[in-house]
């Protein structure tokens, strides 16, 4: 699949999808309390896009996803299907949104604590976060795209963290995965060259333990394979003419 270079209407369309991905995960913290399910919170974000936004929730039904959010908890990695289980004190939980408006996709995710976390869930929490940051930081006309994954790659692992290799970010617009692949990892000066009009997401997964992952037998939920703890925060970037633009920007980041 070929790199689309998005045109002066496309990222119009891909700032509004992109603001109302972020309101989302603005709108549910309040939701993040012990007792609640992950399908309850499945439930108020679907209503949330649906009614207020009048948008479409981009993982219902897509390529079979039941459900209208991801919800990964604790040592789940990604693509976690919300259930009856009850979030508990100390449990942490990604929430990752994926809002189409006007055919155009907004992804985003989140990491939330419910009720006091443990410190090295707090620790890992808040270095996948600087992680991503550095990434997103390295992203100018002209460099590559493994100059993003060789800072997240150093960063996490002189934390004494893990990067998990098997899924990666993505480029993003009509389609919801598109061209190219984001790697979290990887040596600075390779990969392809970062252009002015690229959007694509940065979304590193980080293990508190081991890097390696497996598959559930529901398809979808991926954890760790030694059940440590992960984290994963997500934005959608665009490259412009001197830099980058964060898309999917909430109210409390300075980046």
């Amino acid at each position: 699949m070929k790199i689309t270079i998005k045109t002066p209407d496309e990222i119009k369309k891909m700032r509004v999808a992109g603001k109302l991905a972020a309101e989302v995960l603005e709108m549910i913290g309040q939701y993040v309390v012990p007792g609640v399910t992950t399908d309850e919170l499945d439930k108020i974000c679907h209503d949330y896009i649906v009614n207020v936004q009048k948008a479409i929730p981009a993982c219902l039904n897509y390529n079979g996803f039941p459900k209208s959010i991801c919800t990964s908890v604790n040592h789940q990695v990604c693509h976690g299907i919300p259930g009856p289980k009850k979030l508990k004190e100390g449990d942490i939980v990604n929430i990752d949104v994926t809002v189409i408006k006007d055919e155009y996709h907004g992804d985003t995710s989140k990491m939330f604590t419910v009720g006091k976390p443990s410190i090295l869930a707090e620790r890992l929490i808040r270095v996948t976060l600087e992680a991503m940051y550095l990434g997103i930081k390295e992203i100018k006309p002209g460099r590559h795209l493994g100059d993003i994954g060789a800072a997240i790659q150093t960063y996490a692992e002189a934390n004494r963290f893990t990067i998990v290799r098997e899924y990666c970010g993505h480029g993003i617009g009509k389609i919801f995965h598109e061209a190219p692949n984001v790697l979290h990892y990887g040596k600075p000066g390779t990969g392809e060259k970062i252009l002015p009009g690229m959007i694509f997401t940065v979304e590193p997964m980080v293990n508190a333990g081991q890097r390696f992952v497996k598959l559930l037998p529901d398809k979808w939920t991926v954890v760790t394979k030694d059940h440590s703890l992960s984290a994963q925060w997500e934005h959608t970037i665009l490259v412009t003419d001197d830099g980058y633009e964060v898309l999917t920007k909430r109210s409390e980041e300075t980046i």
